[in-house]
């Protein structure tokens, strides 16, 4: 019981010098943890004495473990490009670089400087998009779901809404668009079937309680085979005919060809936006490769309505959002498709990828890798069902294994055919020397 009466006093611990950095509020309370789960264990014998100095050590590793980050860079060598789990589109440095100044000081968010008084936060990120989208007006919310539910509950509440059944999707989180449209108060209409509709299919279903054709896209999958689907000039050509609105929930979207074939798979957004739909909404990251928004674009009376919506101040988006959105805008303006790391990763060529796979397989060690080629997929909800080339390398051994010691050091690769494969397709070029230093870490053990 000698140690019991030796049990160090929480405030002399505090004393150490080890512990001279720590807050004093937070690390008390792991002090006195420490020291009551030590007092239990001699009281129950299961310990006969104890170091003082490791009880300080550990009181110290629990308190940085405390104050440790939780969100950390990771190295993205899975092949997917728009990865949702690993954050989806990276921004570069420069446009970071570029927005630092507004964000580290007051700004005009909602000042009008030319007029001294309220101004609206919407404004600023708006004209560029305006000038680059070529549309009349546009609107930024937080992200893509919330652009969804502002439209129909601004524009449809407890009027219907006309969807085709092949599109009443489900993407990540349990996002349902079904269950969207009824919190929104909008009345889903479903016309078609799973594998075929047709725009006569919308034309039948319109009443005169009708508030739109909505078109949504698939994200996750596709609908292959003996399949039809009305396009969204058809759907447009025909609300205009009809009188009632039309809306594109697209999702993602992009604005400068894509290679691999995968803008013949789907429109762009100037594509789209030529036949003037009434609204398309989309997401500010994924292709766009920008920071996560809604972006809706449309009609000037239409957006005023959204503006109006009370609930748009809850979906609103802060200056941080603005800011980046505004300088991923000025890049696309000024042709600087370089500051935009989603396309870039996307367009490196097969031998750009083969030149990096030889020089990280020399440093890592030829004998441990190989390099083979394989297919991955842009990601994100983007483009499903259309595979895109990549170079990879198989690290070898037993491939769980090697995925586990891998992830813990903030690498995640993929398994393909019980090969543990590290695929350069998303590898970013500031990764490769920590990617080859944690390499050298997993294979030496």
């Amino acid at each position: 019981m000698n140690s019991l009466r030796n049990l160090p006093k929480i405030d002399k611990l505090l004393a150490k010098p080890q512990l001279a950095h720590c807050n004093p509020l937070h690390v008390k309370p792991i002090a006195q943890k420490a020291v009551d789960e030590l007092r239990k264990k001699l009281q129950k014998a299961e310990i006969e004495s104890f170091d003082e100095e490791a009880l300080v050590e550990q009181i110290k590793a629990q308190y940085e473990a405390l104050l440790a980050p939780s969100l950390v860079p990771v190295i993205n060598a899975t092949g997917v490009i728009v990865h949702t789990n690993l954050g989806r589109s990276c921004l570069s440095p420069e446009l970071l670089k570029r927005a630092h100044e507004c964000l580290s000081n007051y700004t005009n968010l909602e000042y009008d400087l030319e007029n001294g008084c309220r101004g609206e936060r919407y404004a600023h990120v708006s004209r560029h998009l305006r000038t680059l989208l070529g549309v009349e007006d546009v609107l930024v919310v937080n992200n893509n779901a919330a652009a969804v539910f502002l439209i129909l509950n601004t524009l449809a509440m407890g009027k219907e809404s006309i969807v085709s059944r092949g599109e009443l999707v489900e993407i990540g989180g349990s996002f349902r668009v079904p269950d969207v449209m009824a919190r929104s108060g909008s009345k889903l209409v479903e016309v078609g079937t799973t594998n075929k509709t047709r725009i006569g299919d919308y034309n039948a279903a319109i009443t005169d309680e009708t508030a739109m054709l909505m078109k949504v896209h698939r994200s996750n999958f596709s609908i292959e085979g003996f399949s039809e689907e009305a396009s969204m000039e058809e759907i447009t050509n025909l609300a205009q005919k009809r009188g009632v609105l039309d809306y594109y929930d697209l999702g993602s979207a992009y604005i400068t060809p894509l290679p691999y074939g995968l803008s013949h798979a789907e429109p762009s957004l100037h594509q789209i936006l030529a036949n003037e739909p009434t609204l398309v909404s989309f997401s500010g990251d994924k292709l766009l490769g920008g920071v996560q928004a809604g972006i809706i674009v449309g009609k000037k009376s239409l957006i005023q309505a959204l503006k109006k919506n009370q609930l748009l101040r809850m979906l609103r988006v802060d200056k941080l959002t603005l800011a980046l959105l505004e300088e991923s805008a000025k890049a696309y303006l000024n042709d600087e498709l370089h500051l935009i790391p989603t396309l870039n990763l996307l367009h490196r060529g097969i031998p750009t990828l083969e030149t990096i796979a030889k020089r990280l397989r020399c440093k890592i060690g030829a004998q441990m890798c190989d390099i083979l080629h394989s297919h991955t997929y842009v990601g994100g909800g983007t483009m499903p069902n259309r595979p895109i080339p990549t170079v990879a390398l198989h690290v070898k051994g037993n491939a769980k294994n090697l995925e586990r010691k891998f992830r813990a050091h903030g690498a995640i690769g993929r398994i393909e055919s019980d090969k543990f494969l590290l695929d350069l397709r998303a590898l970013l070029p500031q990764s490769e020397a920590r990617l080859v230093e944690i390499a050298k870490k997993v294979l030496e053990c």
